[in-house]
């Protein structure tokens, strides 16, 4: 009996798909592109929709074919597979894939790939939408020279809204804890990213990627635009478009007086790592971040100028300081190496001060077994065998930024 079960949970077992590798997804250019394997690419997650495991159970050969236009993102929406686990046993349940996806994509996709390629002619007609704030230029080894644009734009904008529907739908494949927005609320922002191509002697323009930016209202009469969502589709990353993006949007907000600061909800370590590398870039421009100015130490001056100029808050003004002023310094020379990791040290000490300060409150109420356990936690040794630890990762950060400030100068 016990083999019997055994023997039927194996053949179950194959009828498993690891969802990450089922869902193919495309951006269309050309008809061509439908059975070209070299232009799909595939999810980081989709547990939001598949589970914690990413699993559909009941196919074998599992494909669930998301395909979008390239600029107008008309959606293809297609499953397959080569067999389907109620076709083989009675009074089992295969997952309904389907339903799934159509609850994340707006009505009105296509389900036959006729109708789609009849849907991608009329991408000549596709423009982008809102306002041109910058354009910028890419040298591709395959294409030559290509062009960029990046635009803004609100849900005001005809046609924008449905638009957004399909594009944000990209979110739940490759941001881990994505949510859609409420797109009624007319206090978001739209940054977009698109490519010029040429088809038959036509311009057409590809989606690259986006950002979304909530305006806050801070007392008594400024706002705190937050970025919210940044993603650059999986065909374009690693040209530079984040970069550029960022750089965009703190510009076109630094034209605004209501502004007070830009920050970021919930940043992911490579956007604080884009973050760094297009403040950096912004504040080396400015005469109180010069290379005298830095090796004096950080200043109200830097403050209020990044502030002011750059509407960048204190704690990433800082930051900056710490980023420029290790390329101004020669860390050969062991005085100025000194200078340079005290002035880092001191200002990654904060949270084991703030411990200590706690401690001396606890022990005004602890036992003394429990007072004992908390001095450990908070060990001198260890303490300074932490700080070192962080130096050195601040300073490794910090070189690749730096590095990458050198490459673009």
């Amino acid at each position: 009996m016990v083999d019997n079960v055994n023997a039927m949970e194996k053949k179950l077992a194959e009828y498993k798909c690891d969802t990450n590798e089922a869902i193919c997804l495309k951006l269309v250019r050309f008809p061509e592109d439908l059975e070209d394997d070299g232009t799909t690419f595939h999810p980081e997650y989709s547990h939001q929709l598949y589970g914690d495991d990413e699993v559909a159970f009941g196919y074998k050969g599992l494909q669930i074919q998301l395909y979008y236009s390239a600029g107008n993102l008309s959606t293809l929406f297609k499953v397959k597979y080569s067999s389907k686990v109620t076709e083989k046993f009675d009074c089992v349940e295969a997952d309904d894939v389907e339903v799934k996806i159509r609850d994340i994509i707006p009505a009105g996709f296509s389900c036959s790939t006729d109708d789609f390629v009849s849907r991608l002619e009329k991408e000549a007609n596709f423009r982008p939408f809102g306002n041109l704030l910058h354009t910028y230029k890419v040298h591709n080894e395959e294409a030559g020279e290509l062009t960029y644009q990046i635009c803004k734009v609100d849900m005001a904008c005809p046609g924008f809204q449905e638009y957004h529907g399909r594009l944000q739908t990209f979110l739940m494949w490759f941001i881990e804890t994505a949510s859609f927005i409420d797109a009624d609320d007319d206090r978001w922002d739209f940054f977009l990213v698109f490519e010029k191509y040429n088809k038959d002697g036509e311009t057409l323009y590809a989606t690259v990627g986006y950002m979304t930016v909530y305006n806050y209202y801070v007392y008594p009469d400024k706002t705190r635009p937050r970025v919210s969502q940044m993603l650059v589709l999986p065909p374009f990353q690693g040209e530079g478009h984040g970069a550029q993006l960022l750089e965009a949007v703190h510009r076109f907000y630094c034209t605004l007086p209501k502004v007070q600061d830009i920050t970021a909800e919930d940043p992911s370590e490579s956007y604080v790592k884009l973050r760094d590398f297009v403040l950096a870039k912004l504040c080396r421009a400015l005469p109180s971040f010069a290379p005298d100015k830095l090796q004096l130490g950080f200043s109200e001056v830097m403050v209020k100028e990044a502030q002011d100029t750059l509407k960048i808050n204190k704690k990433h003004a800082r930051r900056v300081y710490e980023i420029l002023r290790l390329k101004a310094t020669d860390m050969a020379d062991e005085a100025k190496a000194r200078d340079y990791r005290l002035d880092v040290k001191r200002r990654l000490f904060g949270p084991y001060k703030k411990n200590q300060r706690e401690l001396t409150k606890m022990m005004k109420c602890l036992r003394p077994e429990e007072l004992v356990s908390h001095i450990r936690h908070i060990d001198t040794d260890v303490q300074h065998q932490e700080l070192e630890k962080s130096y050195q990762e601040v300073l490794d950060e910090y070189r690749r930024i730096i590095e990458r400030l050198a490459s673009q100068a």
